[in-house]
């Protein structure tokens, strides 16, 4: 018995410390998750060149990444919640470390486009869940919400770090050990996951049948939603794969939810959405992701191609994102202490909405501006992410904890390609459809800023009224 009682994960943690095997193992599988949406779009020159591919299949690399990934998550969680939360992820750890060596056999752009919508998959069965299970390591709400904190630093330091960290290794390896990297990192996690993290309760599952018609909707819904985005970027709003693309999704959307309403064990229960913190943490969560997509994709440009930087020194102008991160913890927690989720969120949405206006203004006046708007946007996103993210999962009923992550998930993909599609669109549409490589012109640098700054503007607009909104649905607590 006392062999068994040392060998067995704590249920619960009193403090960070004490939880740092699984929180270190969760932290691992969440930074290889968010890593991988932008680890190879610094490598795709040379991955064209070593495979032959065109325009179109490099862009299919990274967007069949992330299409199963946000297609699949509201269905991961679902699974998650009636088979067992720590059980899955072990599966997906499994899975991705295990795809990711097949990239040695890789020859051809179709085979890396399909090795690549696999690691999406796998991905979309670790994400919602990590978060899940970061948040059941503890009962006490403060070290919730700071083990929350660590995630989403450590994921977004994956997001925003992928063209670094890729460009850097490039310099020194082939690009398949972008790739072959995961399995040791996945195995890691496997281990800290297997050590310290409790396997599931039966009474903490739901004993509901799997919504294999529901899963299958909203899988159809959120990825012809995703596709129509990247669809009008590449062929044209009016073009008919996208039209079709964009009926499609609302058509499926329309039959997930009277799917969803009629039947006796929904995959989402659509009645949660009345709950104001549900409804309005998911709203935030898409406005704060638009401002973060848009930003990203927007800067990446404006650093390498309007400024002429190397991969290596555009990835170091995103430390300000980084260091805000860590340093902002301490006035984010203060804002939700005193003033409680709804005016800390209010104050972020505030901060995403005065950044982005900053920089339409700052693209033309130098790399100083920008960083301070980086700032600032990083204060807002840190607030209301965060604070979204605990108050979405609490509210849910406690055996569907992880579609509460990954509906919070989703609405942060959602939320991005919305951003990505916006600011790709604007930039075709006010600049020029083909980014000339090289040098360039005094005239498109010019062109390209005058375009930067109705983008940032507009988005300015767009954001600040959405989290705004999502925050007036929140409650006052001051947990």
């Amino acid at each position: 018995m006392t062999t068994t009682t040392l060998h067995t994960p704590a249920r619960v943690y009193p403090s960070l410390r004490a939880a740092w095997i699984p929180l270190a193992a969760l932290c691992l599988a969440f930074f290889v998750e968010m890593v991988d949406n932008t680890l190879l779009s610094i490598a795709l020159p040379t991955i064209g060149r070593d495979l032959g591919s065109g325009t179109t299949s490099l862009q299919w690399v990274t967007g069949a990444y992330s299409l199963t990934f946000g297609g699949l998550l509201l269905t991961a969680g679902s699974i998650a919640d009636r088979f067992g939360r720590r059980r899955v992820l072990l599966i997906g750890l499994g899975v991705f470390g295990s795809l990711s060596l097949c990239v040695a056999l890789v020859t051809t752009a179709g085979e890396l486009i399909a090795l690549r919508a696999a690691l999406g998959i796998a991905a979309a069965a670790m994400a919602p869940i990590t978060n899940s299970l970061v948040f059941r390591l503890f009962d006490d709400k403060a070290l919730r919400m700071r083990a929350m904190t660590v995630m989403i630093i450590v994921g977004m330091s994956g997001f925003v770090l992928g063209p670094l960290l890729g460009g850097t290794a490039l310099a020194h390896v082939r690009w398949e050990w972008l790739l072959v990297v995961n399995a040791p990192i996945a195995l890691i996690a496997c281990i800290g996951v297997r050590l310290g993290v409790a396997a599931d309760r039966p009474e903490d599952l739901t004993k509901d049948a799997l919504d294999v018609p529901g899963a299958a909707l909203s899988v159809t819904t959120i990825g012809l939603a995703c596709y129509s985005l990247t669809s009008g970027v590449e062929h044209g709003w009016l073009s008919t794969i996208t039209l079709a693309s964009i009926a499609g999704a609302v058509v499926a959307a329309i039959a997930f939810v009277r799917h969803e309403h009629r039947t006796a064990a929904p995959m989402l229960d659509l009645g949660l959405f009345t709950n104001g913190t549900v409804r309005g943490a998911a709203i935030a969560q898409i406005g704060t992701s638009i401002a973060m997509a848009g930003i990203m994709f927007g800067l990446i440009l404006h650093f390498q191609y309007a400024y002429g930087w190397s991969p290596v020194r555009a990835g170091l102008a995103n430390l300000p994102i980084i260091v805000t991160m860590l340093v902002a913890t301490p006035l984010s927690e203060w804002l939700a202490r005193h003033f409680g989720h709804r005016v800390a969120c209010l104050v972020g949405a505030a901060c995403l909405a005065g950044s982005l206006a900053g920089l339409s203004w700052g693209v033309t006046h130098g790399y100083t501006p920008i960083a301070a708007c980086m700032v600032i946007m990083t204060v807002g996103l840190r607030t209301v992410m965060t604070i979204c993210a605990v108050a979405l999962v609490d509210a849910m009923p406690a055996n569907r904890t992880s579609m509460g992550a990954a509906l919070n998930d989703t609405a942060q993909e959602v939320g991005s390609s919305i951003g990505t599609a916006l600011v790709g669109t604007l930039i075709a549409a006010l600049v020029t459809t083909q980014l000339p490589a090289g040098t360039w012109s005094h005239s498109l640098v010019t062109s390209f800023f005058h375009g930067e700054q109705i983008t940032y503007g507009l988005l300015a607009v767009i954001v600040g009224p959405i989290a705004a909104f999502g925050a007036l649905s929140l409650t006052k607590s001051h947990s």
